[in-house]
């Protein structure tokens, strides 16, 4: 993917919380586009390799919903966390780190992810199929600014971290904003 490039339309299967459905488990399939998600706002959208996992739990996702009220001073309307993961694993995931800013988005069959260029096997981990980790600026659903960290490759021996992080995605807002003053 480069800047200036539309997202591709695909449809995510999520569970949304729906207390009329009742029971100990109150939730129900809720289908969601790419248009329901991006279209008519400027958001942040990074995708790492898997819930639950050291680095994404340790530093990406809290640092995104850490520092929520700055991107949002720098003109973000949301932010969305991407993975080749189940909506159950997803919504539990975001219940474990207490996140509340960010919104996931499970990407269970991998056909964004895929479509975006950045579907990569980890089967060295024991993972399969997962994302590569990147981060971009998506206005109205074009990519404005692109993150990708280096080394994109199947059965990567390393987990590249630093340019999809949060800090790196605020200072790119920022340095926008002084520069449009």
């Amino acid at each position: 993917m480069k800047t200036g490039m539309k997202l591709p339309d695909v449809t995510f299967r999520t569970r949304v919380r729906d207390e009329a459905v009742g029971g100990p488990n109150p939730f129900r399939w809720q289908d969601m586009t790419t248009a329901d998600y991006f279209a008519g706002k400027r958001v942040v959208l990074f995708a790492l390799p898997g819930a639950f996992t050291p680095t994404c739990s340790t530093y990406q996702l809290p640092g995104f919903e850490n520092g929520f009220a700055d991107f949002q001073a720098a003109g973000v309307d949301a932010i969305y966390c991407l993975s080749v993961n189940d909506s159950f694993t997803m919504n539990k995931w975001a219940e474990s780190q207490g996140i509340s800013n960010v919104k996931v988005i499970p990407d269970g069959s991998g056909d964004f992810t895929r479509r975006m260029g950045m579907l990569v096997a980890k089967d060295n981990l024991g993972f399969g199929a997962r994302s590569w980790r990147y981060a971009a600026v998506v206005n109205d659903g074009v990519i404005e600014a692109w993150f990708e960290e280096p080394g994109l490759m199947d059965n990567c021996p390393d987990d590249p971290y630093g340019v999809s992080s949060p800090e790196t995605l605020l200072a790119y807002l920022q340095n926008e904003a002084v520069a449009a003053e």
